[in-house]
């Protein structure tokens, strides 16, 4: 027999009370005064105006406060939990607590101009107010009846606690006017901006910290809500919709900075999100493990650097910049061909050593191209720098231009371009995979061996993955050259510190969701924005990479952003995020299981 007890034996209504009152207490503390002096950044001292890290408390605890009275059944509030009630309350509460431990802690760590921690002293009754209030919702929300019955089989404390956040899937639901469900996509992409641009916006690590946990918390109490998979659907029906939504969202983000640090990480994730959607065609589509493609990010680069005007160039040309991508595109699909074509009759280990080789040898040798251990073409070491900035149709990019009373700088013009030929490359990527090419890749990924048995000529179809990958990965290079002024063997390794590296890409893919077209967008945005904020946290990051696979594959193995079929792969029904009447489809391919 199977019951939906709590991890603490408190009676529900005492519990639901005392969650709500904790939030509201959080809530109100946001409001106060938090440290004595304004030497942690932020100025929590100010009582009224909540600032920093206390805004993230305050949104924490709201959000708390609003799920926890939707367990009462309060009409207005009911579409919140569609999925369940008690579980994203428990995450959200847990979160409101260690977003304001954290706080807390940072302020009492902190020095000042004497090299002093300012210690517990310098927390005023507000920051106080918040951390207790922030404990009782957590304590009470722990005494809530679990979403979903008790697992018999799940041994140890540990083990409960995961199984009280696992909320059911969403009912269907009810079917909306094709306006309303429009503005709902419209509403979720405006969200989902302002929340990148937040983050984007940090000025200091701390809050920087603070902003990860929260929105961590945040998204997978609203995925346990169920909330997330409401729009999911609505996307999946909408898809030209949700991608013109997401062209438009990503448009307007230049148009929300000032500082052209932010606006150039937000162009330089474009152009890492870009390589790692063509990752995506040979990893996720077609089911090949490639360690070395950025060796095609660099053969884009260097072609597009050569040719581009560079006074340091030794081919001494300057192609308009239409040519020069088409140059940086046409040499890596040639490469492409080349590399994939003597090595694509390998599979698993095998092929993965070989891209990997592949991607050193090309580091050693436009290292080698020195003019004295080679031919001089690619200036060794020194690489090819002071290339020019693009100029298109008298639009010069590297200088600012007012648009509609913004000004927009060099980042954020090539921000703009970028965003353009991820446009593209986003468009071939969907169109491959929906074609029957594409669904001869999930065949080949899911069983070679009954691929080719079926008909499917595996290797023909495996080296026109690996090319038009390298084709996408060189055209993003073309832009990188141009945004980074020079290119350098270093920029191109197969694990470093300093983005990007295969490593990288490949964990973007994995992290992101496998075979889908959203995901190695998102998981590329994480993991460029997360070291590109956390700078003092550098030398840590293949650690920090590595922690952050294991914890993914323990926790979420299909990714960030999967599809039902993924999801089957690895859970049990009972543990789905999407609705049970989803289709078994490929969020990109659109492929069903008869069809692959």
């Amino acid at each position: 027999m199977t019951t939906n007890t709590a991890l603490l034996p408190l009676p529900t209504t005492a519990a639901r009370a005392a969650t709500t009152a904790g939030a509201a207490l959080a809530l109100i503390g946001t409001f106060l005064a938090w440290t004595y002096t304004d030497t942690f950044p932020g100025d929590l001292t100010v009582t009224g105006y909540p600032g920093g890290l206390q805004v993230l408390t305050l949104i924490s605890a709201a959000l708390t406060l609003l799920f926890a009275l939707s367990g009462y059944g309060i009409k207005g509030l009911r579409w919140l939990t569609p999925g369940g009630t008690n579980s994203p309350t428990r995450l959200l509460a847990i979160g409101t607590l260690l977003t304001t431990a954290y706080t807390v802690i940072a302020v009492i760590l902190t020095k000042d101009d004497n090299e002093n921690l300012l210690g517990v002293v310098e927390l005023e009754p507000g920051a106080w107010v918040s951390l207790v209030g922030a404990l009782v919702a957590t304590v009470a929300a722990l005494g809530l009846p679990n979403d979903q019955p008790d697992d018999d089989t799940a041994t140890g404390a540990f083990s409960r606690f995961l199984g009280s956040l696992r909320a059911p899937a969403p009912a269907r639901a009810k079917a909306l006017p094709a306006w309303a469900e429009i503005l709902i996509i419209a509403a979720a992409f405006g969200v989902a901006l302002e929340v990148f641009t937040y983050g984007i916006d940090t000025e200091y690590a701390e809050l920087f910290i603070g902003y990860v946990i929260a929105v961590a918390f945040g998204f997978t109490a609203l995925t346990r809500a169920g909330l997330i998979a409401r729009v999911t659907a609505l996307t999946s029906k909408h898809r030209n919709v949700t991608l013109c939504a997401a062209l438009v969202a990503a448009f307007c983000f230049p148009f929300t900075q000032q500082n052209e640090e932010y606006a150039l990480i937000g162009a330089n994730i474009l152009i890492f999100a870009t390589v790692a959607l063509g990752l995506n065609v040979v990893v996720g589509l077609a089911g090949l493990l490639d360690l070395g493609y950025v060796a095609f990010l660099g053969v884009g680069a260097y072609a597009a650097a050569l040719v581009s005007g560079s006074p340091l160039s030794p081919v001494g040309v300057q192609f308009p910049f239409w040519a020069a991508v088409l140059t940086g595109a046409a040499v890596s699909l040639v490469f492409g061909v080349v590399i994939g074509a003597p090595t694509l009759r390998l599979r698993g280990d095998y092929l993965a050593i070989v891209t990997l080789g592949f991607g050193e040898i090309f580091r050693l040798t436009v290292n080698a191209l020195n003019g004295v251990s080679g031919p001089d073409l690619t200036n060794g070491s020194q690489g090819i720098p002071s290339i020019p900035d693009l100029q298109l149709l008298g639009f010069d990019f590297g200088l600012s231009h007012d648009v509609g009373g913004f000004t927009l700088g060099r980042s954020a013009n090539y921000y703009l371009l970028m965003l353009l030929f991820t446009a593209v490359v986003v468009l071939v990527f969907r169109r491959s995979g929906e074609s029957r090419i594409g669904r001869a890749w999930v065949a080949i990924r899911e069983d070679e061996t009954a691929a080719t048995a079926m008909g499917i000529n595996a290797f023909r179809l495996k080296l026109l993955a690996f090319a038009l990958g390298a084709t996408l990965a060189g055209l993003a290079g073309t832009v990188q050259a141009h945004v980074s002024y020079t290119v350098t063997p270093e920029q191109y390794q197969f694990a470093g510190s300093v983005p990007p590296n295969s490593v990288f890409l490949l964990a973007a893919v994995v992290l992101g969701g496998m075979g889908t077209l959203s995901g190695p967008l998102v998981g590329a945005a994480l993991l460029y924005l997360i070291p590109a904020k956390l700078q003092f946290m550098q030398d840590y990051q293949l650690f920090l990479f590595g922690i952050a696979l294991i914890l993914l594959m323990r926790f979420r193995p299909e990714g960030l952003v999967a599809d039902r079929r993924k999801q089957l792969e690895f859970h049990e029904t009972g543990q789905l995020d999407v609705p049970p009447d989803t289709p078994l489809t490929d969020t990109a391919a659109g492929t069903t299981k008869a069809g692959a």
